[in-house]
């Protein structure tokens, strides 16, 4: 009997994924237990594990665009484990170039022939024989080809059977197609190869302008889907920025200053996220209608405080939520944000993760931005986009004064806030930074 394998539901605001890689592929023995594939969302990547033991067979190949619930393999448990003495088998001898080769039904080639094939064929010392056995043996690797070999031969117009493979009995890798696909692409344009069609200037992938100027390439399913969200947020709400700066002395030295109790006590060091988390915190008791968001004709007014915090990986930029950060000391937020980070580098954030946030705070400062317009994370209606520590000269009681500061700056949905409230909350954030005693210290 065989069993579908369908795309799980990830999460209330995913409709959709990537098939990103195939762990096992079609015709493999797959145990409970064992990792299928790899989807991949605009959030997070999950691995998809098989729920019965049995032989895969594959429905969909890499980099699909797949719905949840659609059904992209089956798995066979009427059938058992393959044996594995086939596998044991030796590789069969090969054959020198002057012996000769006996086939079933054909006389034994004489010496004399033999030496006439050696000879001949254009200098190469091949017999014809063994050129028919390898290509023999080309053509059959090439009928056992992977989704995703399968996928990359048809979409560079490769041949098979003229692609040397490096897998279990010469079978086609992926690395062996892509080599080859760079192979063809280093020559030129304009040059041939036996079995390959030359593709046209707007077909296939990687494409380099004849001038070598410049080189075309697809964007990946996943890349697409983030760029449809963003600018789905741009079109859905009315953002507008607005901006402030804050002196950064008071926070630096109470941080200075408790930094070796807060780590020798918690075990994490006190960062400058823990900080602006209390402070957006605060400023969003005082000007509610940012923690809301606007739902068809309602608008949401949220009473908890899950506050997201933008994450740069590899694969882009994701935001886990703290939840309930009013409720949470500052060795709790740290902990948060350390655990998180951690787990977005390794790849082992959950869905759950990464949905349900109120307020979003993003640090474009560790990347050295001194000023940006931060995008709104829907549905949320506000954003808090942290920068760059810069000593700057600034007047300070008449005075002079160079002091480290940071420029802030609030995206936030018109629609529903207005630029009193923006003002505002961002006053607010602004102050419990330069003066860290109006914050709920607990260290």
């Amino acid at each position: 009997m065989a069993i579908e394998v369908k795309i799980p539901a990830v999460g209330e605001s995913i409709s959709s994924g990537i098939v990103s890689v195939w762990h096992k592929k079609s015709g493999d023995f797959v145990n409970a237990g064992d990792a299928l594939f790899t989807l991949e969302t605009d959030k997070v990547s999950t691995e998809i594990a098989a729920e019965k033991p049995g032989i895969l067979e594959t429905l969909v190949p890499e980099g699909q665009e797949v719905k949840i619930g659609e059904v992209v393999a089956t798995i066979d448990e009427s059938k058992s484990a393959p044996a594995q003495e086939k596998a044991r088998e030796p590789a069969p001898e090969k054959k020198s170039v002057g012996e000769a080769v006996s086939v079933p039904g054909k006389p034994t080639a004489s010496p004399t022939k033999e030496k006439s094939a050696e000879t001949g064929s254009q200098g190469t010392g091949r017999p014809p024989s063994e050129k028919a056995g390898a290509a023999s043996e080309k053509a059959g690797a090439a009928s056992l080809l992977s989704p995703a070999v399968r996928r990359i031969i048809e979409e560079e117009h490769l041949d098979p059977a003229t692609i040397s493979g490096t897998g279990i009995d010469g079978r086609l890798t992926k690395s062996d197609v892509l080599a080859a696909a760079e192979n063809r692409k280093s020559v030129g344009e304009g040059a041939s190869f036996p079995g390959t069609a030359t593709p046209s200037p707007t077909e296939g992938e990687n494409r380099l302008s004849r001038d070598g100027r410049f080189t075309r390439k697809k964007m990946s399913p996943l890349r697409r889907k983030i760029a449809a969200q963003l600018v789905m947020a741009q079109h859905t709400a009315a953002i507008l920025t607005t901006f402030n700066e804050c002196d950064m002395s008071a926070v630096q030295e109470l941080r200075t200053k408790s930094q070796d109790a807060f780590t020798k006590k918690n075990g994490v060091k006190l960062g400058f996220m823990s900080f602006f988390i209390k402070a957006s915190v605060e400023a969003l008791k005082t000007v509610p209608v940012v923690n809301g968001r606007i739902e068809d004709d309602d608008f949401i007014q949220n009473n908890f405080y899950d506050v997201g915090v933008a994450v740069g990986t590899e694969r882009g930029l994701i935001v886990p939520i703290i939840r309930d950060a009013d409720k949470k000391s500052f060795a709790d937020l740290e902990r948060d944000i350390a655990e998180y980070a951690t787990k977005a580098r390794e790849g082992k954030l959950k869905i759950e993760d990464l949905t349900g946030g109120t307020f979003t705070i993003s640090n474009g400062g560790v990347y050295g931005s001194l000023l940006s317009t931060p995008i709104l994370n829907p549905p949320q209606s506000g954003i808090l986009g942290m920068h760059k520590i810069m000593p700057r000269p600034i007047a300070v009681d008449g005075k002079v004064e160079v002091r480290p500061m940071m420029y802030l700056a609030l995206s936030y949905d018109h629609r529903a806030i207005d630029g009193k409230e923006a003002v505002t909350f961002l006053i607010k954030v602004k102050e419990g930074i330069e003066d860290p005693k109006k914050l709920p210290l607990d260290f």
